[in-house]
């Protein structure tokens, strides 16, 4: 497996090996590997023949209050992990091979931005469109694999993607949980273990909403403080988020059509620190009614 440290060389490299006919699958992350990450690179090779993995913690994606200087690094245990997954091929640049002296470009996209993630962290996804736009201008692949767990971030790159005629097509892999449910995460790591254990509140109220789903609510605030009744059972839960979406667009009616599919999402703090997480459900028919919709 080799480790690249240059765009220029990364670009080349690439090229080849399209010219050579091979199909490329691409794994953005900032390191901190966890079995989450390692799942996406296993999934990548189901769709490419080389898998390359980027390694890069994400200056602009970080407000001024955030843990960019905190965020766990450890380049050769990710690489290891990453070898053993399958990878191919390590893309792993300097903050100054991707921001050199004199960057000024930026990259904003508007609407489903606007709420949840984007209305907690408002420079979140300008700092996460622009680093993923030049990765895959970097590491020219066909394929880019993300995880489920961001899911509000999956719809921002489908729509970069989308708006700005990227050939790449995006892969959205189910999310990897522990063992009581928690969603694996990179900052997992700063979760005492109690903190740890108590965090499965998260899940547990995840799958309660889907269950009141499953039974036939379509109202979204009662989705809304279902959820939130299971959260409030751990008393210090600070909860920033609790939301019901349609999948697609992230749009919030005050009520769900049958056939639809939802995405309930969530962000809380357990002690000092922040967890996202979410599932999608579809809304069921009525009992005794078909599912069928004519065109």
């Amino acid at each position: 497996m080799e480790i690249i440290h240059s765009i220029e060389t990364a670009q080349e490299i690439c090229f080849n090996m399209k010219k050579k006919g091979a199909k490329i699958a691409f794994v953005p992350t900032m390191g901190a590997l966890h079995h989450g990450h390692l799942s996406l690179i296993k999934k990548a090779k189901e769709y490419g023949d080389i898998v390359i993995t980027s390694i890069f913690v994400n200056p602009t994606q970080f407000a001024p209050n955030e843990d960019f200087d905190a965020y766990p690094r450890n380049m050769n245990k990710d690489a290891a992990l990453a070898e053993k997954a399958g990878c191919d091929m390590i893309f792993a640049p300097k903050q100054s091979e991707m921001y050199p002296t004199h960057f000024h470009t930026k990259i904003s996209i508007g609407n489903i931005t606007s709420k949840f993630e984007g209305a907690q962290r408002p420079t979140h996804f300008d700092g996460v469109a622009l680093i993923v736009a030049k990765l895959f201008h970097a590491v020219t692949a066909d394929y880019a694999i993300f995880g489920q767990k961001d899911y509000q971030q999956t719809l921002v790159i489908k729509q970069m993607v989308r708006d700005l005629n990227m050939p790449i097509k995006i892969i959205v892999s189910p999310t990897i949980r522990e063992e009581n449910g928690l969603a694996m995460s990179s900052r997992n790591e700063y979760l005492s273990l109690n903190n740890r254990k108590r965090a499965s509140i998260i899940y547990r109220a995840l799958l309660a909403g889907k269950m009141l789903i499953e039974k036939g609510e379509c109202e979204a605030k009662n989705i809304n403080s279902h959820i939130r009744q299971t959260l409030n059972q751990l008393p210090d839960i600070h909860i920033q988020y609790v939301a019901t979406a349609y999948a697609d667009n992230l749009e919030e009616p005050q009520r769900f059509l049958p056939g639809e599919h939802v995405v309930m999402l969530i962000a809380a703090y357990i002690g000092e620190t922040r967890l996202i997480d979410n599932i999608i459900v579809a809304v069921p028919f009525p009992e005794g009614n078909s599912s069928f919709i004519a065109g």
